[in-house]
């Protein structure tokens, strides 16, 4: 990869009150009941201002985040919106938050138990009732706050974010109790089974995404529930709203997908081995998505990632250079331990180098500065041309079914414009963008990927300006398949029989001590890819999991 230098009387008993109101229940190595009977940090705090001390700063002490979260947490239960909102460092948002928490989200009988505190940061668990008209349903989560202090009087604070009163709420966004104003849906596999979290883990998101497109379409009858209503930003990032609890189920309309049954329960399986691990699956010939799967299963990695997918995309830089004609598989091309451009050094990995091989044994071993050193013979827009013109990337007009981020190419210069040559610098892809890479190599065209068929809502898929020559296409599978026999991803692609090619990818990402593994492949009628964050070398990592998964079709 290219390196870049870049306070006081604790009760015995918790505070109650009578009639439905709330009560903060004190775990016995929690947070103690302070500041709220008169004494303790509050005198203390009014002993301070009388002799004008100077502005407390430097990190906060036990006693200042005990009391901080104590005196938001009791104001809160007890119903003191205004009160709870100036315990924290954003009051507005957070007494708007908070305000709707009963009258929107019609939460009652709350109760919180504070867990023990790590440095500033609390946890706490909720326990709270949903109740709205005549239903009524339990709702219990855990959730966390961290103390800051405000620099313009060093006074300790809550420092607010949605998610303190709900881990799955982003900035702006909102909870809410009503008719929900999407009905339900039964997702369905291509065979006619039913896809669900139960059997299939991590398709919440999938799932989400599927009720949120097709739910007023799919013939289905909302129910009442409490949910996560997205705001701006949220739905900016293609984050679906969420079901928390369902007071009553509704009437489900039926939304069949491409997943094949099969091929998806593997890919719960193989991610299940590798944290932060991701897949997808497609079929070449049609851009069917087959499978995918996410170790982490509160955001969609493989549909909508935004990562460098490192030396994958090598794959599209060597598109570009056979269509260009600046080299062959078979041309000597030498890689240098390290080469210059624009003032920056891009090494190797591991400092290597190739010095009287070909362009082939360059690819294959993954060679940086055999591709970087084509920088001074390319405009800055041609990758970015070659990745939308061809491969369908980053022009955000895929339609696959539920949201997704299309890959990112943009025009950059000087070693920003060379980075970018390895899959560094400002490309962002996701497993999917990669799959339909190895897809549109293998196939020759690109067929944008999808998990439903257009014909159930007559959507129009996106088409790639052109396709790239036989010629072209026969050269990326001539050192795809060297990769795959004798290269960086031999290990992972032993045994693989029939027509097959891969490639293997590593993104260093700042502050992580190992970087993003990619792999991504084809075997006949299979395309997959996938990703490892912070696992190390592609080949050892999402390799295994790509692999294992082709070698069951194609």
């Amino acid at each position: 990869m290219g390196k870049r230098r870049r306070v006081a009387e604790r009760r015995k008993t918790p505070p109650a009150v009578i009639g439905g109101m709330i009560a903060l229940v004190v775990a016995g190595a929690g947070i103690g009941v302070y500041a709220l009977y008169g004494g303790g940090a509050a005198a203390d705090e009014q002993g301070a201002a009388a002799h004008h001390k100077a502005v407390p700063s430097g990190p906060l002490s036990a006693a200042e985040v005990r009391t901080a979260a104590t005196r938001f947490l009791t104001a809160w239960q007890h119903g003191r919106v205004a009160e709870a909102a100036a315990a924290t460092d954003d009051p507005s948002a957070a007494g708007t938050l908070l305000t709707g928490y009963t009258k929107d989200a019609h939460l009652k009988n709350v109760t919180l138990t504070p867990g023990t505190a790590a440095g500033a940061k609390v946890p706490f668990s909720v326990k709270a009732t949903v109740s709205y008209k005549n239903l009524s349903k339990p709702l219990a989560y855990g959730s966390s706050l961290t103390v800051v202090r405000r620099t313009s009087d060093g006074k300790p604070l809550v420092d607010w974010h949605a998610s303190v009163v709900h881990p799955d709420l982003k900035d702006g966004d909102t909870l809410v109790t009503g008719e929900s104003g999407t009905p339900p849906v039964k997702a369905l596999d291509r065979d006619g089974g039913a896809l669900t979290t139960a059997k299939y883990p991590s398709l919440g998101t999938v799932l989400d995404g599927l009720r949120e497109k097709y739910g007023k379409t799919a013939g289905g009858k909302a129910g009442v529930e409490l949910r996560v209503v997205r705001g701006k930003a949220s739905r900016a990032a293609k984050l679906s709203d969420k079901t928390l609890v369902a007071l009553s189920q509704g009437t489900p309309g039926t939304v069949r997908t491409t997943l094949d049954p099969t091929l998806e329960a593997a890919a719960e399986r193989q991610v299940a081995k590798q944290a932060r691990s991701s897949v997808v699956v497609l079929r070449p010939s049609t851009g069917e998505i087959l499978a995918v799967a996410n170790n982490g299963h509160g955001f969609n990695t493989a549909f909508q990632g935004s990562l460098a997918p490192g030396s994958t995309m090598k794959i599209v830089t060597s598109t570009m250079l056979f269509e260009k004609n600046l080299v062959t598989p078979d041309a000597s091309h030498p890689c240098p331990k390290t080469y210059k451009l624009a003032g920056w050094t891009f090494h190797n990995d591991a400092d290597s180098e190739i010095k009287h091989g070909t362009f082939r044994q360059s690819f294959g071993a993954s060679c940086n500065n055999a591709f970087i050193d084509f920088a001074p013979k390319l405009s800055d827009s041609d990758l970015t041309k070659e990745a939308q013109q061809v491969y369908g990337l980053g022009l955000n007009n895929w339609a696959i079914g539920v949201p997704s981020f299309d890959g990112s190419v943009p025009v950059q210069s000087g070693a920003q414009m060379g980075a970018s040559l390895i899959g560094q610098g400002g490309v962002r892809m996701n497993p999917l963008n990669m799959a339909s890479v190895a897809a549109t190599v293998e196939s020759g065209t690109f067929h944008q990927p999808y998990l439903v068929s257009p014909s159930v809502d007559h959507r129009t898929l996106a088409k790639a300006a052109r396709t790239m020559s036989s010629t072209t296409r026969s050269q990326l599978k001539d050192v795809m398949r060297f990769t795959a026999d004798y290269g960086t991803a031999a290990k992972a692609m032993a045994g693989m029989s029939g027509d097959y090619g891969a490639k293997t990818g590593s993104a260093e990402v700042d502050g992580q001590k190992k970087p993003n593994g990619w792999f991504t492949a084809y075997r006949g009628d299979l395309a997959a890819a996938g990703v490892v964050q912070a696992g190390g070398h592609g080949g050892d990592t999402a390799g295994p999991i790509v692999a294992a998964l082709l070698k069951m079709g194609g």
